[in-house]
Formats: C-alpha cells, structure tokens, sequence
C-alpha cells in the first residue's frame, strides 16, 4: 500500500506505525489513547471507533493549550500575589512557553493522524 501524505509529515508521531503496515490504526490508537483522560480508555464507542478516538484527543489537546496559554499570561500577575519568588516566575513562565509549543506540536500529529485514520476508512 502507499504511505499516506500524513507519514511523510515532520508532526508523524514515532509511536505510530506507518499508515498501511500491519497494526498500524492499533499503534495509532494506543497513543491517542495516551493523550486522553485515563477514564475515557473503557468507553465502548473510543474502543471501537478510532476516528471517535481522535476526535476527543483533538479536543482534549486544544483544551490544554488553552489553559497553557491562560496560565503562561497570567502568570506575571498571579504568580508573585502567590509569593513566588521573580526566579520561580520567569522559570514558570519558560515552563509555560515551552509547553504551549509541546501541546501546538501535539495537534498537528493529532491531526495527521486522524487524517491517516479518516483515509483509511477506520470509522467503522
């Protein structure tokens, strides 16, 4: 089978196999199973729905860098009312940066994955 335009991307996550080899809509869930909260890993319709799957763990990531980006701007003036001290804060405020870029690249493998899953017609 052809790999797909989603393997060739840079944001294809290692953990998952290359579209169209053995097992690979198996790895692709397992780490979209990873991105979500622990409890949604037993519900039925994610089980079987791959593309359902995806779909939350899109969500579930664009909600997190949402609240990064609320706490990398609100850092400046929530951290020292907390009394944190200035090194604590600019370390935060790294730690948030660095984050919010973690989560962006996050996405796009979300995305390109779901792309590779929408191809392949796993919505069964």
């Amino acid at each position: 089978m052809p790999l797909t335009t989603s393997r060739i991307s840079t944001d294809w996550p290692c953990q998952v196999k290359t579209p169209g080899t053995y097992d690979w809509e198996r790895s692709a869930a397992k780490w979209l199973r990873e991105l979500v909260p622990a409890r949604y890993a037993s519900y039925p319709a994610l089980i079987r729905h791959p593309v359902l799957l995806a779909r939350h763990a899109q969500l579930q990531v664009q909600q997190e860098i949402r609240v990064a980006r609320t706490a990398l701007q609100t850092a400046r003036a929530d951290l020292p009312r907390l009394g944190m001290p200035e090194s604590v804060i600019e370390h935060t405020i790294k730690l948030y940066a660095a984050e919010v870029m973690q989560l962006q690249h996050i996405a796009r493998s979300v995305r390109a994955v779901t792309e590779a899953l929408v191809e392949r017609g796993t919505t069964r």
